[in-house]
């Protein structure tokens, strides 16, 4: 009777000693594409850094704006990757599928169409989270890092997505070149 419970000792204590099994080596994932937009003012002074980050889904934008006047504003993607104030230097809205603008417009919106935010009384920096699933960092039609590049625009009002070409959103306060 000892015999059995000594070898079943001896073997539990040789199977706790083996080394496990090797894990199954699983792909490294693609490293992530990434830019940021470092926006100024029209006198050239900061006005906040955005991040972009492509997602298996779209592209998600997160950073701080500001100091900006309090109250809401537009923010959106141009075509051409210039910021010279008054920023017209941008270019129009991004907009590679040539629709209407607004997300209230019944032919669709632009590319580049982004929601507001509001700047605070303070007019102290924001917090913006915006995601997009209408363009890309990657390559093709919809890249934002093509060969004439894109911006990132902040307007003085809101955007009323429906106005085309630009929601009626008034000047161009802020730019930032999306770079890799």
């Amino acid at each position: 009777m000892r015999t059995p419970l000594l070898l079943a000792s001896a073997l539990a204590l040789a199977a706790c000693g083996r080394s496990p099994r090797p894990a199954a080596q699983t792909p490294a994932p693609p490293p992530q594409i990434t830019a940021r937009a470092e926006l100024r003012d029209a006198e050239g002074r900061a006005a906040g850094t955005l991040q972009l980050v492509q997602t298996p889904l779209g592209v998600l934008i997160t950073g701080d704006v500001g100091p900006l006047p309090p109250g809401v504003h537009a923010m959106h993607v141009h075509e051409t990757g210039r910021c010279e104030p008054p920023f017209t230097s941008a270019g129009g809205h991004f907009n590679p599928t040539v629709r209407a603008h607004g997300f209230r417009s019944p032919a669709g919106y632009h590319a580049g169409d982004l929601p507001n935010f509001t700047s605070p009384p303070s007019g102290a920096a924001t917090r913006v989270d915006h995601f997009t699933r209408d363009v890309t960092l990657g390559t093709g039609p919809t890249s934002l890092l093509d060969a004439d590049g894109s911006a990132i625009v902040i307007h003085a009002g809101p955007d009323d997505y429906a106005s085309d070409p630009a929601g009626n959103s008034g000047s161009r306060i802020a730019c930032g070149v999306v770079v890799r």
